[in-house]
């Protein structure tokens, strides 16, 4: 499994660990991810997404996740997210 948040693509950055003397090394930049179950309210079910702590503060922040999908790229979801959204604008494009 690659260490990439499912619904905003944030994934491992490289860089380097200067230390006082100013000589630098290599290091990794890993995003804090957190398994997660997330409710949508369109298709009354739970959904197990492996995202990071900063998009489960932007998918509280706009109302859920349904808001935050209609909202989000699909070139930076995973195609399990990107399936759950195909699902929502099947199910509200139904509904009216």
């Amino acid at each position: 499994m690659s260490r990439r948040c499912e619904l905003t693509g944030k994934a491992v950055l490289s860089g380097h660990l200067v230390s006082h003397s100013n000589r630098k090394t290599k290091r990794k930049f890993l995003p804090n991810l957190c398994n997660v179950t997330l409710q949508s309210d369109t298709l009354q079910r739970s959904v197990r997404l492996r995202v990071s702590a900063n998009a489960l503060r932007s998918v509280e922040h706009r109302g859920g996740l349904d808001a935050f999908l209609a909202k989000a790229k699909a070139d930076e979801l995973s195609s399990n997210a990107l399936t759950i959204k195909r699902e929502i604008e099947k199910k509200l494009a139904a509904a009216s």
